[in-house]
């Protein structure tokens, strides 16, 4: 069912509760490729989530569990933040932001709500609100199409069930006409995608189901060659395990679309970006980086790193671990969610266990030494 909720206005804040921000430091536990760099960019940031570039380099950076999304300020613009403030607070899990057009967009949960960072005092205003209002599997990763279309992932309300759409499925969203277009479906929780820079085409991530062992069923990454395509949830898992529980519907059978990589069960991708700089060598150029957030529920834990897909001008991928070392026996250090590229050429990475924003970069002089 589609929740109708109307149109609110969301209490935020602008002002309150700035802190300051610590200068960078090496992330010293990180094990990298030969020549790359880690480096604290911020502190601070409870439960950080996605990230998104406001105006005068202020960064955006939403929370699920916090409720807020920040504003991290870079106000002498020498690409090193001084303070992070609460913009907006008492959101539902306001975990997906994304920028377009001068506006902060929020996708907390059954609600997409448009902040008008080009006044003094933006103002909000809900402006999509026929989204379900699960919990489960409800908190959004969004971002912008080349059309101007505000792409929404909605996730099964479920561990493992076959509920109608819009559940397990991708939208495609005209904000202005209220309209809407499905563009993947069997899709069990996507927190994370990207669009191929030269292609258009769409590269998501999708959580495997939980319980069903350590090692089965794979974690996901998709691409959508066809629009309205199946991806096999809750029928077909990773392209290797049918669940029987329940019967492929006929009109799928043989229909449904394997992932074009099979990650290690549990360790739960979510944002993935193509890297797009100049900065990083071969074979990073136009990798496919990965966030995989870490297996909760794992008798011994996996993930917890960034890893990447180097294409080698084809179809055919390699697969490459990039940062390790967050994860010390069974204690995470950290726990990677969405990227964001720096207009240096670097890369951000959210941490929503640490509350911390990491600067990854790549150095020449430190491949030489």
């Amino acid at each position: 069912m589609w929740a109708r909720l109307g149109w609110l206005i969301i209490a935020f804040t602008c002002t309150a509760m700035a802190t300051e921000v610590e200068p960078p430091k090496a992330v010293y536990h990180a094990k990298l490729q030969h020549g790359f760099q880690l480096e604290l960019y911020v502190d601070g940031v409870a439960n950080a989530r996605q990230m998104a570039w406001g105006n005068d380099n202020t960064l955006y950076v939403g929370s699920r569990k916090e409720g807020k999304v920040y504003a991290v300020y870079d106000r002498d613009q020498d690409g090193r933040p001084e303070t992070v403030t609460e913009f907006a607070s008492g959101l539902n899990m306001p975990s997906g932001i994304a920028t377009h057009n001068g506006s902060l967009y929020v996708a907390a949960v059954n609600q997409i709500i448009k902040y008008d960072l080009s006044a003094l005092n933006a103002s909000a205003k809900v402006v999509y609100d026929q989204l379900p209002s699960d919990g489960h599997h409800g908190w959004k990763f969004i971002r912008f199409d080349n059309q101007g279309r505000l792409i929404v992932p909605i996730g099964a309300p479920c561990n493992v069930c076959d509920e109608a759409l819009p559940y397990a499925s991708i939208y495609a969203i005209d904000l202005d006409k209220g309209e809407r277009q499905l563009l993947a479906q069997g899709v069990r929780n996507s927190v994370g995608f990207d669009f191929h820079p030269q292609t258009n085409k769409l590269y998501f991530s999708d959580n495997g189901a939980d319980m069903m062992g350590d090692d089965m069923p794979p974690c996901e990454i998709n691409r959508l060659d066809q629009v309205g395509s199946h991806f096999g949830f809750p029928y077909w898992h990773g392209g290797v395990v049918e669940d029987g529980r329940f019967t492929i519907p006929e009109a799928l059978q043989g229909k449904m679309v394997d992932p074009i990589a099979r990650l290690q069960a549990h360790v739960a991708p979510l944002g993935v970006e193509f890297y797009r700089g100049s900065q990083f060598p071969e074979p990073w150029q136009g990798a496919l980086l990965i966030a995989e957030h870490g297996s909760w529920n794992r008798s011994s834990k996996v993930g917890y790193r960034i890893s990447a897909l180097t294409f080698d001008g084809s179809d055919n991928s390699g697969y490459r671990v990039l940062v390790d070392g967050w994860l010390d026996g069974q204690t995470p250090l950290a726990r990677p969610v969405a990227f964001l590229p720096h207009p240096d050429g670097s890369i951000l990475i959210s941490d929503d266990y640490q509350g911390r924003i990491y600067r990854l970069s790549y150095n020449s002089g430190i491949a030489g030494k």
